[in-house]
């Protein structure tokens, strides 16, 4: 079951945490990948790893937050690989301050990255789907698109990880219809290069041990199963839904 092989994933955001994780979870089922994000130095390393899994990378470089870099690399990957069967919208990044202090530069910094972005890459990836009628797509939102938190400020985060979990039931909704699937997963607190420094604090990791029946942050790779499961034949009447990988906050 799962078996990626003849598959072509495409991962933005891929350069370093979930996504790269994803990447690597990827290529062990079998897939051949499209790793994209800005730091392409980043992506030429990892696309030489991967390879040596005995599958097919090719690192692109690509701003999700522009809509021609989007472009291109859409292009590319049809010119190299000549189809997509997998997305997933995994690039993301936020400027943290409440609703009072919150300006309009980092509002729209954090919304265009996190929700403007994935509807790029789902525009350009997506045609292409629909021409092979077959297709696997896969946000990256996060348990605050679902509640509030009291241990920092950060709204627009939680904003724009909201329009991610219901700009999936609208494209599963539209899509189904060309045996496109379209998904949400949103983590808990996974420790990546993003979130380290506030993780790693003695505040908030008391935080997440009163708040995470758990009782832990999210190991490296526990996203991958349920990223594997969701890209798979085996996932072909799941569409529209949100799994939740938190450790059980959500539940509390």
């Amino acid at each position: 079951m799962f078996d990626l092989h003849g598959r072509v994933a495409v991962i933005t955001g891929a350069s370093s945490g979930l996504g790269l994780q994803m990447a690597f979870g990827f290529a062990k089922q079998g897939a051949d990948l499209a790793i994209l994000a800005r730091r392409y130095d980043r992506l030429e390393k990892i696309a030489e790893e991967i390879r040596a899994l005995g599958v097919r990378c090719l690192p692109i470089k690509c701003d999700v937050t522009d809509t021609e870099s989007v472009n291109r690399a859409a292009k590319e990957v049809i010119k190299y690989y000549g189809k997509v069967d997998i997305l997933v919208n995994n690039a993301g990044s936020s400027r943290n301050a409440g609703v009072l202090n919150m300006t309009d530069e980092d509002w729209n910094f954090t919304l265009d990255t996190d929700l403007t972005g994935v509807f790029k890459v789902t525009r350009a990836f997506a045609k292409h789907m629909v021409e092979k009628q077959y297709g696997r797509i896969i946000n990256i939102a996060s348990i605050y698109g679902q509640v509030g938190n009291t241990a920092m400020d950060t709204v627009a985060y939680h904003s724009s990880k909201g329009g991610v979990i219901n700009f999936t039931r609208a494209v599963a909704a539209e899509l189904a219809k060309y045996n496109i699937t379209c998904n949400t997963l949103s983590p808990g607190y996974f420790e990546t290069e993003l979130t380290a420094d506030t993780l790693r604090t003695k505040e908030f990791t008391e935080y997440m041990k009163a708040t995470v029946p758990l009782g832990r942050y999210g190991r490296e790779g526990e996203l991958n199963a349920a990223a594997i499961f969701l890209a798979s034949d085996e996932a072909s009447y799941v569409t529209g839904q949100n799994i939740k990988v938190d450790g059980g906050y959500t539940t509390v």
